[in-house]
């Protein structure tokens, strides 16, 4: 065991040992045996002290906050851009003006002329570091002290999950994002983040261990995806290498606020410098340690492998989800699908789909060659379904359809907004390229790989291309010649980092089953013909597609009902929405909604995949007896969550 001393520099520390050691081990069972106050005036003395024993500080019930200490006029708008982006300035309390010590502080010294070094700003600029500010008396008379707690206890939550510490010589950096704070009067600036490399291994142990005591991560992956290019360049303090097998994962840094007193260009302020706390009682009443219970626990699933990107969710929600998944399992029609079954690939989609910006959305299965128009009952309405959901969450979505059905398309689209199965329309779009060049073309703008116009391509019951080239129905008959290249853009997509991909089938013959196809060829009657040789990031399996559709949009209202993913999403910063708030329930798949969609199709000759029949049935089960059910159960588990 050893314990910290600083030195004259702030990131200067002693190892103890020996007698020395034995001298300072009494020394912290003493401290244990005093009260808070009576620890935190040593602490803020302005001589040598035991500043930066974080996990000392902790069993002492300490923990460590950074100041900000602005004019008085500013006061109410920096303490509301606080409570905006209270995750990365979680605020523990605020002083009167001239005053330094909260009630709350007791018999704290006044910090003036603490132990923690100080920095000096005027208009923006940040213009020197200070060990006191005593001759800035006059000036602080009308300056307000907020207390911001600190993300440095993070160390000890490595600790728990067996994890060395890998501290650099000074203070472990920090990095600006791209990711911009919600703005308040004249504060106005970018989240800044600190960072350690986990061992991905234990990234559930993690959770587990940092969501109890300092709050979960912001980010885990990629750190180009919140505008970081280089990690062994931090804005502030010094970098932690990544090892081999090492994932980057990102926190909320109070040091945001030195960005936030930067931007206002105040005459005057100072803050804590980097690397410098105070240690004090404050208790964050919204602290993650308050909130979480073991429902809430946050599972990390691995969404992205290029660019690395996994997202986390409750535990609560993940669970609600796997029912989703085991309800569109069921296998009406005996196909065998159950072999094709791979865990928790609704939970990663519905993930990824929660993350994404603009979303493509492809369907249309020409059965029925001899028939027109040729297309089926399965496919649209879980399309459409999705689409419904999708344009709730205020992502950009399109549709891409063969050039043959375009005009049978925008029909559908256009009566299910007047029958109110959607809210508004979405742009229709065809490809008929036939190029690798073609696809890259049409899925970035300006043909440029590093500016993808979508970033999550899904097929719902899409015919897909087999391995001779061939689109084949279940019955081995080959419809490609009614067919538009459209799995090409899911090949090229394979290549473009940032852009994920979705298939939702029920018989391995449809585009993205490409991932299962082995277990396709082996128990799915004619598999080793029909097999859809396109494969996508994520393999949905479905009784029917269209329960797929329902399933994903049923799954992303749990994910975005869900405080921790909620909070994942927007980084911490902005306001938390409250339960409710945007209506998203009116937007989720209803027996009413379907029925009506499918009377849509029916009143346009579309006929049922199985049968062949054009009537209120699709795969040849009915409506009102089969479907309705599905759709019920899963509206049951999804209320359960709301």
């Amino acid at each position: 065991m050893s314990a910290a001393f600083p030195g004259d520099h702030p990131n200067c520390s002693m190892i103890l040992c020996g007698p020395l050691k034995d001298h300072v081990m009494t020394f912290l069972h003493y401290l244990k045996s005093c009260p808070p106050s009576a620890v935190r005036s040593l602490i803020l003395q302005k001589k040598p002290s035991i500043r930066n024993m974080s996990s000392t500080a902790g069993d002492l019930g300490l923990r460590p906050a950074s100041v900000v200490v602005l004019h008085r006029s500013l006061a109410p708008a920096f303490e509301k851009f606080c409570q905006a982006n209270s995750g990365p300035l979680p605020l523990l309390g605020r002083s009167e003006p001239g005053k330094w010590t909260l009630p709350t502080l007791g018999t704290a010294p006044d910090t003036r002329t603490g132990r923690p070094q100080f920095q000096k700003y005027e208009f923006g600029a940040c213009t020197g570091s200070l060990a006191s500010l005593e001759k800035y008396s006059e000036q602080l008379k009308d300056m307000v002290t907020f207390f911001l707690g600190c993300s440095f206890s993070l160390e000890g939550a490595l600790e728990k999950v067996g994890l060395p510490r890998r501290d650099p010589a000074g203070h472990v950096g920090a990095y600006k994002t791209a990711v911009p704070c919600v703005h308040v009067a004249g504060f106005c600036c970018p989240l800044v983040v600190t960072m350690r490399p986990i061992p991905k291994d234990k990234l559930e142990r993690l959770m587990q261990a940092s969501c109890s005591t300092v709050g979960q991560p912001i980010h885990i992956g990629d750190p180009e995806l919140l505008g970081i290019k280089d990690l062994s360049k931090p804005d502030y303090g010094d970098p932690v290498v990544c090892q081999p097998g090492d994932v980057p994962v990102f926190w909320p840094s109070q040091l945001t606020g030195l960005e936030a007193v930067s931007s206002c260009k105040t005459p005057l302020a100072f803050t804590s410098a980097p690397g410098c706390t105070v240690m004090t009682d404050l208790k964050d009443m919204e602290s993650p340690a308050n909130r979480l219970t073991p429902e809430g626990i946050p599972e990390v699933h691995l969404i992205s492998q290029d660019p690395l990107h996994y997202s986390i969710t409750s535990a609560s929600a993940a669970r609600k989800i796997r029912e989703l998944e085991t309800i569109i399992a069921v296998d009406p029609g005996n196909r065998g699908i159950g072999h094709l079954l791979c865990k928790d690939e609704l939970l990663r989609a519905s993930l990824s789909l929660s993350h994404a910006r603009s979303v493509l959305i492809t369907t249309g299965f020409p059965t029925h060659f001899k028939h027109e128009p040729p297309e089926e009952t399965d496919g649209p309405p879980g399309a459409i379904a999705l689409a419904t959901f999708l344009q709730a969450l205020e992502k950009g979505v399109s549709m891409i359809v063969d050039q043959r059905a375009l005009s049978l398309f925008k029909k559908l689209v256009e009566e299910a907004v007047e029958q109110g199965v959607m809210k508004t329309q979405t742009p229709i779009l065809t490809y008929q390229g036939g190029s690798a060049e073609a696809a890259q073309a049409f899925l970035c703008e300006n043909r440029d790989p590093k500016s993808p116009r979508f970033d999550h391509l899904v097929a719902i019951e899409r015919t897909g291309r087999a391995a001779d080239g061939g689109h084949y129905n279940a019955r081995k008959m080959n419809v490609k010649h009614l067919v538009d290249p459209i799995d090409d853009l899911f090949l090229a997509a394979q290549k473009i980092p940032g852009i994920s991909s979705t298939g939702v089938g029920d018989g391995g013959n449809e585009l993205g089953m490409g991932k299962v196809k082995e277990a396709v060829k082996r128990h799915i009657r004619n598999g080793d013909v029909i097999a859809c040789d396109v494969e996508a990031d994520f393999a949905v399996i479905a009784g029917v597609s269209n329960w797929g559709g329902y399933a994903l949009a049923c799954a992303l209202y749990i994910l975005n009902s869900c405080e921790v993913h909620e909070r994942y999403l927007r980084k911490a910063v902005g306001p938390s929405r409250a339960p409710g708030e945007q209506n998203w329930a009116q937007a989720l798949p209803s027996i009413t909604k379907e029925e009506n969609m499918l009377g849509i199709l029916v009143r346009h000759k579309v006929r049922s995949g199985v049968s062949g029949i054009v009537g209120m049935e699709v795969d040849g089960l009915p409506f009102h007896s089969t479907h309705t059910q599905i759709i019920q159960k899963l509206l049951d588990v999804t209320s359960v969550s709301m």
